[in-house]
């Protein structure tokens, strides 16, 4: 389904990035015959009414950087932005990309308040994507064939499920020895910090930017998406009190469902692990 966006603002904390952000898009539109409107702002209550907001608000990583050397400076950042969306667009579901992403997200979401359903990071999705990439070039097949998933933190501790993932309806398994997909994972672990090293002066920007679109889509148009997206477990694999990356239904109604996989132990070790990772951070910021 085609979605027609009717009006999509965008702000910035400078005004001169507000003007370079608003450009292509309006250019895009405008070449689509989308005569959506679009407006630029410095002033976070131009967010108001909002039925979704995409957070990316923050400082990017650099070459050498972990997520968790971001956290405090973003988590200042953060505070401020959640409770301008708080009080201007009360009712919003919202998207989390800063990073350190799920500490960003349980940040976000216990600074406004919001019901957990309307709060969840973008990272699975993102993830899974560098997953299918990298399958896809060392096999050469489409990437529209594969699906694969990917569990845990947005950081260093994310767990890929090369068991639950599947090339055209075959597992991996069959098609990749375990040295090839043991390599692909690591590389998936490692794919923000490729970017970074490879771009030197920033980050991500576009897969992270079509994986945000996704989940406004689904909610939006409320297809009832299957993806692993980071939200807050309250006793889920295990884990309670935390953000974190699992299987969802995501929906007109946003995190309609999680769903709990039957992991082997050595996955459930390293979802555990994954878990205590983000804990930490967050612990880091005074819970």
């Amino acid at each position: 389904m085609e979605i027609r966006t009717q009006h999509l603002t965008l702000t910035a904390i400078a005004a001169i990035l507000t003007y370079q952000l608003m450009i292509p898009p309006i250019v895009g539109l405008a070449d689509q015959g989308d005569y959506a409107r679009l407006e630029g702002s410095t002033d976070l209550a131009a967010v108001k009414g909002a039925d979704v907001v995409v957070m990316t608000a923050g400082f990017p990583r650099k070459p050498g950087m972990s997520r968790s050397d971001l956290l405090k400076a973003n988590a200042d950042i953060i505070r401020p932005a959640a409770l301008a969306v708080k009080q201007h667009a009360p009712n919003a579901y919202v998207v989390v990309v800063t990073n350190p992403l799920d500490v960003m997200a349980h940040l976000f979401w216990k600074t406004t308040g919001f019901p957990k359903h309307r709060v969840m990071g973008m990272a699975g999705i993102l993830d899974s994507a560098r997953m299918r990439a990298f399958i896809a070039m060392e096999l050469g097949v489409s990437g529209a064939d594969i699906h694969a998933m990917v569990l845990g933190g947005h950081g260093d501790s994310m767990v890929p499920m090369p068991r639950f993932t599947t090339i055209g309806g075959i597992g991996i398994t069959e098609l990749l020895p375990k040295e090839r997909i043991d390599a692909i994972s690591q590389r998936t672990r490692d794919g923000g910090a490729e970017i970074v090293k490879l771009l030197k002066t920033g980050s991500a920007y576009y897969a992270p930017a079509m994986s945000a679109v996704e989940m406004v889509e689904a909610i939006l148009t409320d297809q009832k998406r299957l993806v692993p997206c980071s939200v807050l477990l309250e006793g889920e694999y295990g884990l309670k009190g935390l953000f974190i990356g699992v299987p969802i239904v995501l929906g007109g109604k946003g995190v309609e469902k999680i769903i709990e996989l039957k992991l082997f132990a050595e996955e459930h070790l390293a979802l555990q692990k994954s878990g205590k990772d983000v804990a930490d951070m967050i612990a880091e910021l005074g819970g």
